[in-house]
Parts: structure tokens; sequence; C-alpha cells
């Protein structure tokens, strides 16, 4: 037994990102300054990319590029229904229509061939997840996006340090978008970051973002109303370092990883984490475990109220978009349209990931996790 709680996701911070919020607070410009712009740099140098844009959140990211690809009233976006809710938001705050698509059984993404049967004269966009960490079959759908001239953006929110064909993540949309809330690897409290090569692009989306002192007389900045949805310095300061700390961050989750699979390897009734051919690296948002077919949602949600009850925190992965009440009732989605989303949705469940955790407390989440499922009837592993 464990007397202590065992969150679902935890921060990995040093006394380095301490001294640099402390030296962030003396500074006389905390919004917007020369911590934000350097962050911006050390990401887009990271990416090998021509421009990021630091933003308040993902879901504004996706919301800003959409309105600066001048997507709205009467355009379809496509998106996976299994995926970070945010995305689907950020359509509809658009204005655009969200057309949502099933995913693969296995890698739980949005594949081309999915996407393209959905695709309509009104489609402007295609927006793939890689979901929890894995990334996406990016080939594919870039040569969709050519050949249905649609742009094609990138989802890296749950999946910093992956890989792909050789490049991070964050390297295969006309835009890309991070976000550096928990539960993310980088986190620095609540932001984002849009990558892009185009310089149009770029451009407009920083005027949106926020305007600037020495743009308060420009004619150019001024035809475009901006949010504000910019970047403190703290925040700035804080993923500055997190960056710098990234490969240490991520090796730690790793090594949670390692042990996370030696332990599963007893338990019958789940599949684990699944990487698809041509993945070079994956670094998993959060550990998930799909249960047997004999799990039902009901029988998963009392595997989690059973972890609860030792201390641990775990939840459903995820809660599928068209099933969820604005969506049924604004664009009349309903059960049994995303027939792969429901089943992976119904059996799917996030166990404890982050570096903090100790080898002795994954045997024993894994341990109560297995006890949970006898209770509500494991079956074999049949997927």
């Amino acid at each position: 037994m464990t007397d202590t709680w065992i969150s679902l996701s935890e921060p990995d911070y040093s006394e380095a990102e301490a001294a640099a919020v402390q030296a962030a607070i003396n500074r006389s410009e905390l919004s917007g300054g020369l911590l934000t712009k350097a962050f911006e740099s050390a990401f887009a140098a990271y990416l090998g990319r021509r421009h990021a844009i630091a933003v308040s959140s993902g879901t504004i990211g996706v919301l800003m590029t959409l309105k600066a690809a001048d997507i709205g009233a009467d355009d379809e976006v496509i998106s996976a229904g299994y995926s970070w809710q945010q995305t689907a938001h950020a359509i509809h705050w658009a204005g655009a229509k969200p057309v949502l698509a099933d995913v693969d059984y296995w890698s739980q993404i949005l594949t081309a061939e999915k996407a393209e049967a959905k695709i309509t004269s009104q489609t402007r966009a295609i927006i793939a997840t890689n979901v929890n960490g894995h990334p996406a079959d990016w080939e594919s759908l870039r040569a969709l996006a050519k050949k249905s001239g649609t742009l094609l953006i990138e989802d890296a929110t749950e999946s910093i340090g992956s890989r792909y064909q050789g490049k991070l993540v964050g390297c295969f949309g006309d835009v890309s978008i991070f976000d550096f809330s928990q539960n993310s690897a980088l986190c620095c409290g609540q932001a984002g970051m849009i990558v892009t090569d185009d310089d149009t692009l770029a451009l407009k989306l920083r005027h949106f973002r926020s305007r600037q002192r020495n743009e308060r007389a420009s004619i150019t900045a001024t035809l475009r109303p901006p949010l504000d949805a910019g970047i403190s310095e703290i925040t700035a300061a804080l993923g500055l370092v997190q960056l710098q700390r990234l490969p240490e961050i991520l090796a730690r989750r790793k090594q949670v990883e390692a042990w996370y699979m030696a332990q599963i390897a007893s338990f019958e009734g789940i599949k684990p984490a699944y990487i698809a051919l041509g993945i070079e690296e994956v670094h998993w948002f959060l550990f998930t475990v799909h249960l047997g077919t004999r799990f039902s949602a009901s029988s998963r949600d009392s595997l989690v109220d059973d972890l609860e009850t030792e201390l641990v925190e775990s939840a459903a992965f995820c809660r599928p978009l068209h099933l969820q009440r604005a969506y049924i009732e604004q664009y009349g989605y309903r059960k049994g349209d995303l027939k792969v989303t429901e089943k992976l949705a119904d059996r799917s469940i996030a166990l404890p990931f982050h570096g903090q955790i100790t080898e002795d407390q994954v045997a024993f989440i894994v341990q109560t996790a297995k006890d949970a499922s006898i209770n509500v009837g494991a079956g074999a592993a049949i997927y």
C-alpha cells in the first residue's frame, strides 16, 4: 500500500527553474519582452523552423492559425474524434465546422485514408494529432494536403521530443502547434507555441497575438484587431530552462516507461502502448493501456475508481469528441458515427506518468490495476 498520492502528472522542475523565475520577477518588463523573444528563438532553433510565436495556450494557437489563414464561416476543418478536445473547440470558435473523422485502431492517429473520406469542396484544413506522443503518418498526410489544396496543421501538443523520419515532431505541418501546460514534458504553466516556415503567416500571427508598443502607429498592424494572447516573461523564463533541460526530462520519463513495460508484461487482458512501423522515437504524453474487449466503459471507470481508492490517479483516455453534448447538438454527431474511436475510448486508461515516479511506485500502480481488473472481469487479451 501507499500513503502518498500518486498523481497522473507532475512538472519536472529543478533549482534552475526557480532561479530563472526569481530573475524574471526582478525585471522591469514582465510581458512581451526579451525573455519571450529568446524563448521563441530557442524553440525555433530546436526544431529548425523559421518562426516560433509564443501564445497563451495551444487552443489559442489553433484558433489564431485558422483566423490567420482566413478560415471561418462555411469552411470545414477535418480533425479526429479521438483527440485533444481543445483542437475541435478552436475550430468551433473560429466559426468553421469541425468535421470529425475516425482513427487507426492500433496507433490512434488520423490516417490520410480516413481524412480523405471526409474531404468536400468546403474543406480548408486538416488538423492531425500526434496522439499521446505517437507521430501521425505525415508523409501520407502531406501528400493528401497537396492533392486537396488544404492547409496541414500539426497538433504536436502531446508529443514534444518524438521523431518521425529523422525529424522532430513540429516539423511536418504548414503550421505546428505545441502546448506547454500540464501534462507536457516541457511545462511552463499555461502557454503554447506556433511554429511555421511561412513568413507572411508568421507576420499575421504576431499581429493577431498582441500589438507591440512600436506598432501603435502602424497602418499594417492596425488592420488586424489583436487578441491579448501572449505570455509573461515569467512563463518564458520557465520555458527557456525547461527547453534546455528537455533531454534530461525526457530521459527520466523513458526510464519510467521502461519500468511500466517490465511490469505490465504479465498483465493479462491489456494491450500495451503500440508503435507503428517507421516511427523512430515516441515520447509518451501519458502512459496508456488498452483493456481487453470484455471490459466496458463502466468497468473501465470502476477500475479508475479502485485506483483512486488506493491513492493512484488515473483517467479515461479519452472522451470521444463526437459524443460530447456540444457536437451532438450543434453538428448532429451520434453514437456509432466513429466506431473505432468509441471502442478505443471505452477501454483506454492513462496511468501516472512523470519523472518523479519511482520503480516501486510503478510496481504498486500496475499491481493495483491488476487487482482492480479482476474485480471487474479482465478476460483474455482480445483486441
